[in-house]
């Protein structure tokens, strides 16, 4: 055993912990990215950077292991000042939203692309249930907005503005029609206002947002594997038919791990704002797994390796790994595979190590 300062406080360790065990295991808690409990230690986003005020030299606690009367700050403005830089670094790269422009600009905040989802997948009723939850009454807040949500539709730069103001008219109608407010899924009509407005009262916290940047044209029909694009579209929604139909040209712009990003999380502890600028090594890319379910956006990735390191124990199927070298590497399927070919016993291990939305199920 070894004694070990951190923050002034003396602890006791072994001397093949890391200095995050140490932390971690006394409850000071140092963020991560690319560090997983169970998974081989690489050290690769520094966010969990750490001061050695006794050689004066900054190290990632997640690999520098513990030693004998170490003097630590974990939490020191210049500690602070690195782990922005750091996380600055990531966002350069991670040319992604973390909310459609749809619902950015819609005054009520309203989940657009979720319930676009609903509506495609024919889930009426779970539509009907987040109309009210976010309205908290049969009236529609679309009425009488103009339709900033179809302005700033993504698929009107490609060829027609997905009908949302109608979309959300539909469902407003049928939650009157069908009086579905008691008793939904066992809950009383106060309980589910009282769910609405907790969830109003969320979208109105200002929280980070992650911008993409300029997209080129061959970019921006990427998101067309998201939608049926050989169906009709329809500009009046008049039945069921015809809004599953045209929700299915919505092409999804939002990040379907929004509530649940370490990334996102993380700017918002540091009061960070996206960079102006994005630095391009690839193009924004949607690839997507029919057998698997599994959608990897790799301008979402912050190449922290945790989806390869955790199928390293795989070499019966092939998995996801890194290539190219230096600035231009990127996390890829195998140059010899197709990606509809792998990850076929680790998709959820992958998804949910995934520090970003990069790697999600698709449906």
């Amino acid at each position: 055993m070894v004694n070990i300062k951190i923050d002034n406080i003396i602890y006791e360790a072994d001397e093949d912990q890391t200095i995050l065990d140490v932390a971690e295991k006394a409850g000071i808690r140092i963020p991560t990215l690319c560090h997983r409990e169970g998974v081989p230690h690489y050290s690769s986003c520094m966010v969990c950077v750490v001061k050695d005020n006794k050689s004066a030299t900054f190290v990632p606690s997640c690999t520098a292991l513990v030693q004998p009367d170490s003097d630590i700050d974990v939490s020191g403005p210049e500690v602070i000042l690195l782990r922005k830089k750091a996380v600055e670094l990531l966002l350069s790269e991670h040319r992604a939203e973390c909310e459609a422009p749809c619902r950015i600009v819609c005054p009520a905040g309203l989940n657009i692309p979720v319930m676009n989802r609903l509506i495609a997948s024919g889930n009426f009723k779970s539509a009907i249930k987040l109309t009210y939850s976010e309205s908290c009454t049969s009236d529609s807040p679309c009425t009488n907005c103009p339709g900033y949500c179809e302005n700033a539709c993504r698929r009107k730069k490609i060829d027609l503005a997905v009908s949302i103001r109608n979309l959300q008219l539909f469902i407003s109608k049928k939650l009157f029609q069908e009086n579905t407010v008691q008793n939904q899924d066992n809950k009383s009509e106060n309980s589910i206002v009282s769910e609405g407005k907790d969830k109003k009262s969320k979208i109105k916290v200002k929280r980070f947002t992650s911008l993409i940047g300029r997209l080129e044209p061959e970019e921006l029909r990427e998101w067309l594997k998201e939608c049926s694009s050989d169906e009709q579209r329809y500009r009046e929604i008049s039945d069921n038919e015809s809004a599953a139909v045209e929700a299915r040209s919505c092409m999804h712009c939002d990040c379907r791990a929004s509530e649940d990003c370490r990334l996102r999380d993380l700017a918002d502890e540091l009061s960070m704002k996206d960079p102006r600028g994005k630095l391009v090594y690839a193009p924004a890319e949607k690839k997507i797994n029919m057998q698997t379910n599994l959608i990897f956006e790799n301008a979402k990735c912050i190449k922290c390796g945790l989806c390869v390191r955790i199928c390293e124990d795989d070499t019966e199927n092939p998995n996801l790994c890194f290539i190219n070298r230096g600035f231009v590497s990127i996390i890829s399927e195998p140059l010899t595979e197709e990606f509809n070919d792998i990850l076929k016993t680790k998709t959820k291990e992958c998804i949910e190590v995934c520090p970003t939305g990069a790697l999600e199920y698709y449906k």
